[in-house]
């Protein structure tokens, strides 16, 4: 029976929120956004036509109550829910709950969310029919090793460990338990083996017809990082056979809708396994948008709207790479970053598409995961793609808070990643081979527009040279934590540490360095100093003059790395504990990171307890240093 769908309500947040209205709007959809507290001023709100509040920030308050989502679609008039990815997307329970409150799910049957749901009765479905997968050992020994413990109920890299060691297994089962049942409120755990150098194949479906694959190996923390389409270096008698297995997976369940058929391939062997199905729209679904010209979202509605999906695809057309630009730090462990986006500008160039949920002057809170923004470009050939990408992100203007987007414009030109030897280990230290931005360049290029700066603010003697010094010994010295510059000002010409300045304004500077002029774009928010140029882009932060004393902090003191909420402490006031121990265990954008001590000592505070909320910078607990004694 056709039903018509006049307002949809997406069950979610941020970019895909978006991404979802654009079709809507397509279509002549009405929309309707829902938002916790933190969400309320991004831009996907503004974009629906309607709008719903749901109290609080946390997801387990918001975005994962079922009667408050399904109660927003009533009480805006919304006449179907599209659930988006991640929270609800993949709840059973959920797609029931639309349905018996009398809306159109878009999305598959309740009874294939469930079929899918826990990966251990999904391998065995599988199994049944036809497709090959990876056996969990029953009891591992160490010809077991390495094996990969992972969550039942979700992905995303919650919930998923590496144990190379017996007896890390139970430590890290534990570790897995907790941070599933924190994601996904369900801390069912397995183990299976795991492929050291295998690469992430996902095939795409809409029913049982087959979209192409992409390859999803470039990861960290088990998370995607780049994806593309079509999968590279793929045998044509392996890509028709991940096809085949994928239509298999799909009929074996009556599915319907769009899903993803996940498998992990073994180059070596040329033999591939069913990792897991997601019964969803996948976030890296634009590369296959791109390549087969479809809009994988108009499909979603068209199947919910007829209770079907029949058609045909044409072959695919050049190659697509996507890239998640996350606010992290890969250069400290990936660790998450919050706070606002002063600036967020990435170029919108022929080729580039950009699915993002910020905008400048965005909050990004520790409440969610740390994607930004979907960076894609379309290209005829895998190089070119690869090309135009880099050179997008590499001009872009991203200021406030630490990103991945130099790793990303990195692996896009390593020539590894450009012949194609992708694997799920392929960033395994790569981001300690990093070029660093020329600091020292950007640090005088900076010094010297904060000069300008302080002259167009003068009210008096304007007509002094920029940085004049009337005790000529002494120079101006301008102080960040990441360099010192020191110089005597002048006249457009003079020379700053081997550098003459060509042209400079408080906000660009013009630098020649052996015949060779680049020109700096400068930034400043607060203390803040963002210098971007050809060579990349430089933070950095400039130190005060006169330090307030009540803002220093004792010795041995363990600083919070990120808003977050402390989740178990292991050491109390008093006790001795070893360097690199874990003394307390603080979650933030759905990860668990583990706060350790800075040498060995005694812990004579432990200022917090779990469930405390502590911000960043926050002193968590000192560790005194012991003293080395001295002999008589």
């Amino acid at each position: 029976m056709k039903r018509t769908i006049t307002r949809l309500l997406v069950a979610n947040r941020a970019e895909i929120a978006s991404r979802v209205f654009r079709t809507c709007r397509a279509l002549g959809i009405e929309t309707v956004a829902i938002h916790s507290d933190a969400d309320a001023a991004l831009p996907y709100v503004r974009e629906a036509d309607h709008a719903v509040r749901l109290p609080g920030s946390a997801p387990s308050d918001t975005y994962l109550r079922i009667d408050l989502v399904v109660d927003a679609a009533r009480r805006s008039g919304a006449d179907a829910v599209h659930p988006g990815y991640g929270f609800l997307s993949e709840n059973a329970e959920f797609a029931r709950a639309v349905v018996d409150a009398g809306l159109i799910w878009v999305g598959p049957a309740p009874e294939s969310i469930e079929a899918m749901g826990s990966k251990i009765r999904a391998k065995e479905l599988m199994q049944a029919a036809g497709v090959p997968v990876l056996e969990a050992p029953a009891s591992p020994t160490e010809a077991d090793l390495p094996l990969l413990v992972k969550a039942s109920a979700g992905g995303g890299g919650r919930g998923m460990r590496v144990v190379r060691r017996l007896e890390d297994l139970a430590g890290e089962v534990a570790k897995a338990e907790a941070e599933a049942l924190s994601a996904f409120g369900d801390g069912t755990v397995f183990v299976e083996p795991y492929v050291e150098r295998g690469r992430h194949v996902e095939v795409q479906v809409v029913g049982s017809v087959v979209f192409g694959e992409r390859d999803c190996s470039l990861q960290r923390r088990h998370q995607k990082v780049v994806e593309e389409a079509p999968a590279p270096n793929l045998p044509e008698e392996v890509r028709t056979a991940l096809h085949e297995a994928a239509r298999k997976a799909a009929e074996a369940i009556d599915y319907r809708g769009a899903g993803t058929v996940e498998f992990l391939y073994d180059p070596a062997t040329e033999r591939f396994w069913f990792l897991e199905m997601n019964t969803r729209l996948q976030v890296e679904h634009p590369v296959t948008e791109l390549v087969h010209g479809v809009d994988l979202v108009k499909l979603q509605i068209a199947s919910a709207e007829a209770d079907w999906y029949m058609g045909w695809t044409d072959p695919p057309t050049g190659h697509a790479i996507e890239v998640r630009l996350y606010a992290e730090d890969p250069a400290a462990d990936y660790q998450p970053q919050s706070g606002t986006l002063t600036t967020f500008e990435i170029p919108r160039e022929d080729g580039i598409r950009v699915d993002a949920g910020f905008e400048s002057g965005s909050e990004v809170s520790t409440h969610y995961d740390a994607m930004l923004a979907k960076v894609i470009a379309h290209a005829p050939t895998r190089e070119q793609a690869a090309r135009k990408l880099a050179s997008v992100l590499s001009r872009a203007r991203i200021h406030g808070l630490v990103t991945n987007r130099d790793l990303l414009v990195s692996i896009l030109r390593d020539p590894t990643f450009l012949a194609g030897e992708v694997s799920t280990d392929f960033l395994g230290g790569f981001e300690t081979g990093l070029r660093p931005s020329s600091t020292t360049d950007s640090a005088v290029a900076a010094a010297i527009a904060l000069a300008e700066r302080a002259t167009q603010a003068r009210t008096v003697q304007r007509g002094i040279p920029v940085a004049w010094r009337n005790v000529v010994p002494q120079p101006q010295r301008t102080v960040f934590e990441e360099a010192t510059v020191e110089w005597f000002g002048g006249s457009a010409g003079y020379a700053v540490d081997g550098h003459e300045v060509v042209a400079a304004s408080p906000t660009e500077v013009t630098l020649e360095t052996d015949g060779v002029r680049t020109t700096y774009s400068i930034a400043v928010h607060g203390a803040a100093v963002d210098v971007d140029s050809a060579r990349g882009h430089v933070r950095l932060t400039r130190v005060p003059r006169f330090v307030d004393p009540a803002e220093q902090v004792a010795s041995g003191s363990l600083l919070a790395p990120m808003p977050g909420t402390v989740v178990s402490v292991a050491v109390e006031a008093g006790q001795r504990v070893e360097a690199g121990q874990p003394v307390l265990v603080l979650e933030a954008m759905k990860m668990q990171h583990t706060v350790s001590a800075p040498h060995s000592g005694v812990v004579s505070e432990i200022d917090v307890k779990p469930g405390a909320q502590v911000a960043a910078g926050e002193v968590l607990a000192v560790v005194e240093p012991e003293l080395e004694e001295v002999g008589e």
